[in-house]
């Protein structure tokens, strides 16, 4: 069985709600911090990485504390970025998709979707380009004719109780991924909800299919076996606070998602 981990690197307090929310259903504009994190799942020797984060000179221009690269906090839980050989890169957004250099042994695992999407007709339209940056998915690219890309059309199972979910909504190839762990499946979102409070059907604003994001909610929660609770959201701060440590000293920085949150 998989030990899951989800280690956070980056973080904006200074969001609010209408940041965050498309439909508001509290008067109130109250604060509402947005966590940036990757994940890792470790079986034995093998690491499978869950993204790569952004670059620490974008984190001032976007109002974000960065508090440590991707690669010093999965450091910290032992796993050497340089070292690992497969990353899921779940979408191509700049906070998902900015630091694949920290991976120079890894093939990268993308969804036949998405990499048509941020490289198609769909980034003429200024909304949906907003979340992109072009010289991460140049470097995407780039790592494709190394031959460091592995395709998926769909669901997969590229490694025995990993299931990758083509879930879509927020970005056409958008990947979540089902875990095996000892403790019962342990569901990474990624952005296929943001925060536990949009899994109550509460969308970010940043869509390109409503109606994948609406089922992708319903989806998300089967898999983990009808307990929201074991789905894990992609930027919920409440993720560092509600899971157990990954270990001393660890606190704040990187927890064990294996078991459901508390």
């Amino acid at each position: 069985m998989w030990e899951v981990f989800a280690v956070k690197y980056a973080e904006n307090t200074g969001r609010r709600r209408r940041n965050h929310f498309i439909v508001q259903d509290d008067l109130h504009d109250t604060p509402h911090p947005i966590f940036y994190y990757v994940w890792a799942a470790r079986r034995g020797g093998t690491v499978v990485v869950f993204d790569t984060g952004f670059a620490r000179e974008l984190a001032a221009p976007r109002g974000a504390t960065y508090e440590r690269t991707p690669a010093e906090a999965l450091a910290a839980i032992g796993i050497d970025a340089a070292s690992v050989r497969d990353v899921v890169i779940t979408h191509f957004h700049y906070d998902h998709a900015g630091g694949i250099a920290a991976f120079p042994n890894a093939r990268f695992h993308v969804q036949d979707a998405e990499m048509a999407y941020a490289t198609g007709r769909c980034m003429l339209h200024a909304h949906l380009k907003k979340p992109f940056i072009c010289e991460d998915v140049t470097a995407l690219v780039r790592a494709l004719y190394d031959g460091r890309m592995v395709f998926h059309d769909g669901d997969a199972e590229p490694w025995p109780g990993i299931r990758l979910m083509r879930i879509g909504g927020h970005s056409a190839g958008l990947m979540s991924a089902r875990i095996d762990t000892a403790e019962g499946p342990v569901v990474l979102a990624s952005d296929a909800a943001h925060f536990w409070e949009t899994l109550a059907g509460e969308p970010f604003p940043i869509v390109y299919d409503m109606r994948a994001v609406l089922e992708g909610y319903q989806r998300l929660i089967r898999e983990a076996g009808g307990d929201p609770n074991r789905v894990v959201p992609g930027h919920d701060p409440a993720v560092i606070r509600r899971y157990p440590s990954a270990g001393p000293g660890l606190e704040g920085v990187a927890v064990r998602l294996s078991g459901p949150a508390s």
